[in-house]
């Protein structure tokens, strides 16, 4: 059974930083590729990064320059550090993989940035 636990989200101040993890069960962790996705209230989910399964990564515009994504594959686990926070951060953020041929996504963790 696949699972996606997302952790670490919180409220925080603009200018900010936090870190959000993503742990993954049920899957061989090593070899897929890790998505972060968020969505605000009223918007759709939108696509945040991504980190292929050697290290590649791609950012939205939105965040570029200020979050980065990386991996553990010990621990199975998916991380997106937050640096410069800005209120427009404000989402639900969910990580997602890609398991043989279905798609999981965790129940996501909040991130609430005020001005």
């Amino acid at each position: 059974q696949v699972q996606l636990v997302e952790s670490g989200g919180g409220l925080v101040q603009a200018g900010e930083s936090l870190r959000l993890s993503c742990a993954a069960s049920g899957i061989m962790f090593s070899i897929n590729t890790m998505y972060w996705f968020r969505q605000a209230p009223g918007k759709q989910r939108d696509w945040v990064a991504t980190i292929g399964s050697g290290g590649s990564v791609n950012y939205a515009d939105s965040v570029k320059g200020r979050f980065t994504i990386s991996r553990d594959n010990a621990k199975n686990t998916v991380y997106l550090q937050m640096n410069s926070l800005k209120p427009e951060d404000t989402a639900v953020y969910y990580c997602r993989v890609l398991s043989d041929g279905r798609i999981y996504w965790g129940k996501g963790t909040l991130v609430t940035v005020s001005s």
